[in-house]
C-alpha cells in the first residue's frame, strides 16, 4: 500500500495530465494543418484550368483554349461562338495580351470559383470555373469577385511574405 510520503504518489495523475495535454495539442495541430491544406488546395483544379487557359492563349493555341470553355469548332457554344471568342481573345482582340495575365484573387462561390484576372492595359475581370465540370466562362453579371464581404487574410499573408 502506497502512502502519502512514497515516491510514486501522484505519478499516475501526472502521466494522465501529460497524456491529455499531448492529445489536445496534437488534435489542435492536426486541425490547423488540415484547415491550412483545405483552404490552400480547395480550388487547385480550377486554378490549373485557368493557368492552362492563359498558357494556351500565350502559345496562340486558340482552338485548344476554346475547348476549355466546353466548346469546339464542330459543336460551338450557343452564346459564345468561335468568332466571338477570337474577337475577345485573338491577336486583335480586347484581351490579346492574355498571355501576360495574372490571377489577382480567387473566390469560391456556390458551385464554382471566380478568378480575378488582371491583364496589362485592361480593366480586371472575372473568369468563372464550374467546380463539377471545370468548364471555363466569364463570371456572372460582370462580377470581379463574389458578392459579399471577403476576408483578406490570404492576401495579407501573401503581401507580407512575397
Amino acid at each position: 500500500m502506497s502512502g502519502f510520503l512514497d515516491s510514486t504518489y501522484g505519478v499516475s495523475d501526472a502521466r494522465r495530465e501529460r497524456r491529455i495535454k499531448r492529445v489536445v495539442l496534437w488534435s489542435l495541430a492536426i486541425v490547423a494543418v488540415a484547415s491550412l491544406l483545405f483552404f490552400t488546395f480547395r480550388s487547385w483544379r480550377q486554378q490549373q484550368v485557368v493557368k492552362q487557359f492563359l498558357s494556351l492563349l500565350k502559345e496562340k493555341k486558340y482552338q485548344d483554349a476554346y475547348k476549355l470553355w466546353g466548346c469546339t469548332q464542330e459543336t460551338p457554344c450557343k452564346y459564345y461562338p468561335p468568332e466571338k471568342f477570337n474577337e475577345d481573345w485573338g491577336p486583335s482582340g480586347q484581351y490579346q495580351a492574355a498571355g501576360d495575365a495574372k490571377i489577382q484573387n480567387e473566390d469560391v462561390c456556390g458551385s464554382g470559383v471566380i478568378f480575378t484576372i488582371a491583364i496589362p492595359k485592361t480593366e480586371p475581370f472575372g473568369l468563372w470555373v464550374e467546380s463539377s465540370t471545370n468548364i471555363l466562362g466569364f463570371a456572372p453579371n460582370g462580377w470581379v469577385r463574389c458578392p459579399g464581404r471577403h476576408l483578406q487574410i490570404w492576401e495579407f499573408l501573401k503581401s507580407r511574405f512575397s
